[in-house]
Order: C-alpha cells, then structure tokens, then sequence
C-alpha cells in the first residue's frame, strides 16, 4: 500500500520596518500538484495529496486577516482528507503576521495537531528564514537553499521530499541538532558568490555518516523579533553526528562574522550614481537596495529617484525602477505615449514625502501580470518605470518591453540587493547605494526592540556565546 503525504504551506519574507502590509489578494495559491514535476518518480509508492500552498512576493507584515483565512482553510482541508503518513510544508521561513512572533512554528504546531505526533515532517525553506527552536522541534526534516541568488529552488523542493520518502521507506525517525548563532546578517552581505559564504555553504552538500542533511538558515535582517538570528539544524541517524557536525558549523559562522562583505562596493547615494557615471562600463547597474522588493521593502520610496533628478547631467541618461504609484500610472495612461505629465510620486503606503516627476510619458503597458499597469516617465535624462502594483525589475527583458535598454544608458538603477542572475550576467558594472527604505543595510539605524540580545554586529563587544548544539529527538 502506498503512503500518503500532504504538502500544504504558506509564506513570504516580511519586514517589520516595512510600511507596506500584504494583504489575500497579493498570494498565489496552489492546490493541486503543479508546482512539484519531480514528484513523478515516487509515485508508485506515495500518493501526496496537494492542500494549500501559498506564496506572495515580499513586502512588509502579513495583515491577521489574510493569514487566518490562508490557515483556515489549509487545516481544515488537512482535517478532511486524512490520515496521512508523512507531511512535506514548502515554506519560507521569514513571514511575520501582525500579532504573531512565529507563525511558521504555529503552522506546524496546527498541522501537528492533526496528524498526530508519529508523522515525519519535512519542509523546504529559503536561507533568509528562520528556525525557532520550537520549529525544529516540530519538524524533524527541514532544509533550506544552499545558494544566494536562489538558483537551487526546485532542488531543494526535490531534497526534502526525498528524505521524507527514505524515512517513511526506514521507519526510522531523525534526530536533530539545532544552534541558535546570535548574527543579525543581511542577505546582501552573505551571497553564495564569494566567501565566507561561498566555502561555507559548499560543506553542506557532503555529509558525514549518520548525518542526513545540514542547513545554515543564515536569517532575515528586518525583522524585529525574538526569533531573528542565523541558525543551524543538522538531521540524521546519529545524535553524536549530528550535534558534532551542527557544532562545528555553528564555530564556522561565528569565527566568519566580520568577514561577510557586500559583493560589490557599497556607496551613499549621490557616490553610487557618480561612481557609475564616471565608469566607461556599459550596462552599469547601481542597486537601490533600501526599498528592495524582493527583500520585503515596501516598493513605493523614491529617495534614489529624486538624487538621480538631481545630479544626473544634461546629456547622460539613467534608468531607476521602479515606484509603485497606481494614481501616478493612471495618469501616465490617461496622457498617453508622448503626452506631458506633472506627478507627485511615491510614498503610497508609508506616507512619506513623495518626489516630483515633470516629464514625458515614454511608454506605457497595461496589463502587466505583477506589475498591474505600468508607465516610464523620461524627465530629463532619467526614466523613471512606475507601476500599479508592486514589481521586481530581476530581467533585463523586462526593461526592452518598455523600450528601455541598459546597454544605452549610463546607469541602470533597479530597486534589488545582490545582482540577481540576468541582471549579474548582463552587468559590465555594478555598484549598491546605500539607500534608505524598510530594509535599509545600516541595521544600526533601524531601531530594534524585541530582538534576544546581545547579537553581533548590534553588540559588536559581546562576549563569545554558548555554541553548543541543542539534540532534538
């Protein structure tokens, strides 16, 4: 008889200093199995039976509202399409609801509720989240990406649901080490392209005997919560194992804290944008990085748009996307391709001072599937891309739609961290502004209260702390 495993999650990557609130309308759903090809090769010997699954870009808190139902309704479609033997959660690791310091913990208590104490759970996460020590008590199998950028999504998708399988094919059920390393780290300073990071989350693909899987959540900078940290959890067969290999990890990441770097230099605003008009590099990229949205910023701040207005010369050329302003897009639309337009833009869902945009509609494409409506407006020698709702800019080709080419402008400034692939791949040049927005890089500024302290580099003279691993069984 074939087991049964259900898969079900929800997440996204919040940031408490975000202005912005995700709300139902911004989650993808899934409910059937279309996300998950690879489960065809098991599948004469589990049957996994899609609950609910959903994701949304990130952005600030999930409201209480839109959580609730989304949990709701999974718990109640685990409930009725019982028993299971195993359950595989496809998480994030980083959402926070308004109210709630650890929903991904709750998830699991709920789910654990149903299914009893003798199903195996596994989950797949991103490295940006994080793992409570109630979480790793809850969920004997969780894996998360070994690189940054995410190239290794699916794989990791693919890894838990494996070891899932084998410990259903075993019987057996892993023990866990888990260690709470007191980093606060932001994703730009830790990618997988260069070291420490790069050596460090190479280990993790050998694992020693009676060692299943090691994984280094190396944490969401902006958030405030207990919770926040790097953390490390190994599984496997062998608590001696396991806790020795979580242990020496743990002493990797410590030994390595003021070694992570940003990839590229990091400069003021107005220094980035003169760095990259002085370079003869072609495309140059320049990262708006304070109000990434694929880092939880809000979308909607246009401090580096207003330096740009400012300081780029007559005759030089820049690209910056991109604002979320609905009333400023319909405007654009309103005037059309060619028209003139006098904008207030920006600070929709902070409130903060918007920049003033007086130009010409360089285009306009409605309908865009993230971006709803979107528009560029040329004033001067900037164009300014704006969009309806809130879109990240990680393709290259998603500036052509809107005839915009890197290759022919001084400097491309897109609202992101870390160059993702096509952008990395295309850049000649690159430099990150240190601009403000809900996840501005200096952590120092940001103003925490409910963090478990004292965490590096908050605390920069605290003393070593207890590395010892935590054995879970």
């Amino acid at each position: 008889m074939s087991k049964r495993v259900a898969i079900a999650g929800i997440g996204t990557e919040s940031s408490t200093f975000s202005a912005h609130r995700t709300v139902d309308s911004d989650f993808t759903v899934w409910r059937d199995l279309s996300r998950y090809p690879f489960l065809d090769q098991w599948r004469d010997e589990v049957e996994f039976v899609p609950l609910l699954v959903a994701r949304a870009l990130p952005g600030g808190q999930v409201t209480e509202a839109a959580y609730s139902a989304l949990e709701g309704e999974l718990v109640e479609r685990l409930a009725a399409s019982g028993p299971f033997d195993g359950v595989y959660l496809d998480l994030h690791g980083a959402m926070h609801v308004e109210g709630r310091d650890d929903v991904e913990a709750e998830l699991a208590g709920r789910i654990r509720s149903v299914v009893g104490p003798g199903c195996p759970m596994a989950a797949s996460m991103d490295l940006h989240g994080q793992v409570s020590r109630r979480f790793a008590e809850l969920v004997e199998l969780p894996t998360a990406y070994r690189t940054a950028p995410h190239v290794d999504v699916e794989e990791t998708r693919e890894r838990a649901c494996r070891m899932l399988v084998e410990c259903l094919r075993s019987g057996e059920r892993p023990v866990r080490a888990w260690v709470r390393v007191p980093l606060l780290l932001p994703g730009e300073r830790t990618s997988t392209r260069l070291e420490p990071a790069r050596s460090i989350y190479a280990e993790l693909g050998e694992q020693p005997d009676g060692v299943l899987d090691s994984s280094i959540w190396i944490g969401y900078a902006w958030a405030d919560a207990p919770r926040s940290s790097v953390n490390v959890l190994v599984s496997g067969t062998s608590a001696p194992a396991v806790e020795r290999r979580a242990g020496e990890l743990a002493a990797r990441l410590w030994e390595a804290r003021d070694d992570f770097a940003f990839c590229v230099p990091a400069l003021a605003p107005r220094e980035a944008i003169a760095e990259a008009l002085a370079s003869p590099a072609r495309p140059y990229f320049v990262s708006d990085s304070g109000d990434n949205p694929t880092a939880g910023g809000s979308g909607d701040a246009t401090w580096l748009l207003a330096d740009l207005l400012e300081t780029v010369p007559d005759g030089r050329s820049a690209i910056w996307a991109s604002c979320v302003d609905a009333a400023a897009v319909a405007a654009c639309l309103a005037a059309g391709a060619g028209g003139r337009v006098d904008l207030a833009v920006g600070g929709c869902f902070s409130g903060d001072e918007p920049t003033r945009l007086s130009g010409v509609v360089h285009a306009v494409r409605p309908g865009d599937p993230v971006g709803g409506d979107l528009a560029v407006v040329r004033a001067g020698g900037v164009h300014a891309v704006l969009t309806s709702r809130r879109k990240p800019y990680h393709f290259v080709k998603d500036l052509l739609e809107l005839g915009l080419d890197p290759r022919d402008h001084d400097l491309t400034a897109i609202k992101i961290g870390y160059l993702e692939p096509d952008l990395h791949r295309a850049a000649a040049g690159s430099v990150l502004a240190l601009s403000l927005g809900g996840v501005c890089q200096d952590l120092h500024s940001l103003g925490y209260r409910r963090l478990e302290r004292p965490i590096h580099p908050l605390d920069a003279s605290m003393a070593d702390p207890d590395l010892t691993p935590v054995v879970l069984r």
